[in-house]
C-alpha cells in the first residue's frame, strides 16, 4: 500500500510539473484562487491536511517556538525602551510625515534600538533552530548513503537530485538560448537576442500569464521584465489598487508602530549601504511601511504552517479577547528584510514552514553528491558549507549578486515557481570555488574565499553544474 501511495504521489507531481507554464495551468490556478473565497471551502482544514505528518512533527513545533521567541523579543524591546507597540501620531507629526513622504531617507528614528530582533544574529539563531530539527520516528538505516549524515540538516525530506533537476529545468539545458549567456556571447544579436525580445513583446501584448511564466524560464529582457513579472504574479495597477495603496499610506501616516523602527534600521544597515540598492531608499520606506499595514497578507497564513504573531492591547497579556495580530500584516521585520522589498515578497512566503529546511537539505545533498571530497574536507575543518551558504539562500542572493545577475536568477525562480534554483546556485558557487576551498584550513578562510559574489555570472554557473557535470 505504501508503494502504491508513493507511486501515486510521484505521478501527481509529474503531472503538475508538466502542467506548469501551460495555459491550462493558468486557468486551473485562477479557478483555485476563486474557490478559496467560497464559503464552503474551509481553509483551516486545508492547512491541517496538506503537510506531511512527519514534516509537521519535526518542523511545526520548533517553528511555533521560534515564532514565540521573536514575538517575546519584540515585546521585551517595547517594555525596555518604554515605546508602545502602536500609537496615534499627533496631527503635527502626521502633517510632517505627509510632506516628506518621498524623502523619508532623511529621517532616522530608532536606529539605536531593535538589535534583539533585527540584527544579523537573527539569521544565525534561525540556522541553529533548523540544525536542531530531528524526527524521532525516522529510522536512519533508511538513508541511502553515509554522506547523508555529513550535513547539518537531519530531517528526512524528499528533495530532487541532479537527474531530477535536469528534467525539471530542461529549458536551461546547454542547447537552449538563454538571456544571461547568449546575449553576451560574441555572436550577432539577430541570431538570438532580437528574435527573443520580439517573442517577449508578443507575450506581453497577449497578456497571457502562463506564456509569460514559460518565457521567463530563459530570462526576461530588461525592458520587458517589469510587465512580464506583473503578468506572472497577476499584479495589476487598476484604480482600485491605487486606492488600496492610498489607504495603506494613510495608515502609516496616522499610526506609528514599533516595527517601523526595525524597518528604518534595516534599510539603513542593508539597502542604503549597498551600491546597487541605495538609490531605492525612499521607495523602500514607502513600500515596507505600507506593507506592514496590509492585512491582506494574513491570507497567506491560512494555507501554510506559520502563524501570525499576536500581541495584547491594554496590557492584558493572555486574555484572548484582547489579542490582536501585530504587526497588522503578521510579518515581523528581520535583518535583510528590506532586500526583498526592491522587487517583491513572493520568496518570503516560499521559504516559510518546511521550505527553508528543504532548500538547506537540497543544497547539502547536491554538494555531497557532486563534490563529496570538498564537502568532507570542509566538514573536517569545522567549516560546514551550510553555515556559509545559509545567508545567501535566506535572502535569495539579494545583496550578494550584482543586480543584473540577481534579476536573471529571479526570472528563473518565477518561471519555474520554485526556489530550488537558489539551492542549485549555492552549490554551483562552491563548485566554482572548489579548488581554492580545498586549500583552506578554517571556517574564516572558507568564508574569505566566498566573501565576494558580485562578479559571478549566474546562468553559466547553473548550466555547468546541472548539465555539464558527470554524475
Amino acid at each position: 500500500i505504501m508503494n502504491e501511495g508513493t507511486e501515486l504521489s510521484l505521478t501527481i507531481a509529474q503531472i503538475v510539473q508538466r502542467l506548469k507554464g501551460s495555459h491550462l495551468h493558468s486557468q486551473i490556478e485562477r479557478q483555485a484562487k476563486e474557490c478559496l473565497h467560497q464559503p464552503e471551502i474551509k481553509l483551516g482544514s486545508l492547512k491541517e491536511d496538506c503537510p506531511e505528518p512527519r514534516v509537521c512533527m519535526c518542523v511545526c513545533s520548533p517553528q511555533a517556538s521560534w515564532e514565540k521567541r521573536v514575538l517575546k523579543s519584540l515585546n521585551s524591546m517595547s517594555t525596555e525602551l518604554g515605546v508602545p507597540l502602536a500609537r496615534m501620531r499627533p496631527a503635527v507629526e502626521q502633517k510632517e510625515l505627509t510632506n516628506k513622504w518621498n524623502e523619508m531617507g532623511t529621517d532616522e528614528p530608532g536606529l539605536d534600538s531593535g538589535d534583539s530582533t533585527s540584527s544579523k544574529s537573527h539569521c544565525h539563531l534561525l540556522l541553529q533552530v533548523l540544525i536542531s530539527l530531528r524526527n524521532s520516528n525516522h529510522d536512519s538505516s533508511e538513508e541511502v548513503s553515509i554522506r547523508s549524515h555529513w550535513g547539518l540538516i537531519q530531517v528526512p525530506l524528499n528533495v530532487r537530485d541532479i537527474p531530477q533537476l535536469r528534467r525539471g529545468f530542461s529549458e536551461l539545458n546547454l542547447n537552449t538560448g538563454q538571456l544571461g549567456i547568449d546575449d553576451h556571447a560574441h555572436i550577432h544579436p539577430d541570431l538570438f537576442e532580437n528574435e527573443y525580445v520580439q517573442i517577449g513583446k508578443k507575450g506581453k501584448t497577449q497578456q497571457d500569464s502562463a506564456a509569460a511564466q514559460q518565457y521567463s524560464r530563459r530570462g526576461c529582457p530588461t525592458g520587458l521584465r517589469a510587465d512580464l513579472w506583473a503578468l506572472i504574479l497577476n499584479a495589476t495597477n487598476q484604480p482600485q489598487d491605487v486606492m488600496y495603496y492610498e489607504q495603506l499610506k494613510a495608515g502609516v501616516i496616522q499610526h506609528d508602530l514599533l516595527v517601523d523602527n526595525l524597518i528604518y534600521k534595516d534599510v539603513k544597515l542593508t539597502a542604503s549601504n549597498d551600491d546597487y540598492y541605495f538609490v531605492f531608499e525612499d521607495f523602500l520606506y514607502q513600500i515596507l511601511l505600507s506593507f506592514s499595514r496590509d492585512t491582506a497578507v494574513l491570507e497567506h497564513f491560512k494555507y501554510n504552517s506559520a502563524t501570525p504573531p499576536k500581541s495584547y492591547i491594554e496590557g492584558k497579556i493572555g486574555v484572548e479577547e484582547c489579542a490582536v495580530v501585530y504587526p497588522p500584516n503578521g510579518v515581523i521585520p528581520f535583518h535583510g528584510f528590506s532586500m526583498y522589498g526592491e522587487c517583491f515578497f513572493s520568496f518570503f512566503y516560499l521559504i516559510q514552514g518546511s521550505g527553508i529546511v528543504s532548500l538547506c537539505l537540497q543544497f547539502e545533498r547536491l554538494l555531497q553528491s557532486h563534490l563529496p571530497q570538498l564537502f568532507y574536507h570542509l566538514r573536517q575543518i569545522e567549516a560546514q558549507p551550510l553555515r556559509i551558504a545559509f545567508k545567501w539562500m535566506v535572502r535569495a542572493f539579494s545583496g550578494y549578486l550584482s543586480t543584473d545577475q540577481l534579476l536573471l536568477l529571479w526570472d528563473r525562480i518565477l518561471g519555474y515557481d520554485s526556489l530550488e534554483m537558489v539551492a542549485v546556485l549555492a552549490a554551483a558557487v562552491f563548485a566554482f570555488r572548489a579548488e581554492n576551498l580545498m586549500e583552506v584550513t578554517s571556517l574564516a578562510s572558507a568564508e574569505a574565499v566566498l566573501a565576494d559574489l558580485s562578479t559571478l555570472k549566474v546562468m553559466p554557473l547553473i548550466q555547468i553544474f546541472l548539465f555539464a557535470t558527470a554524475i
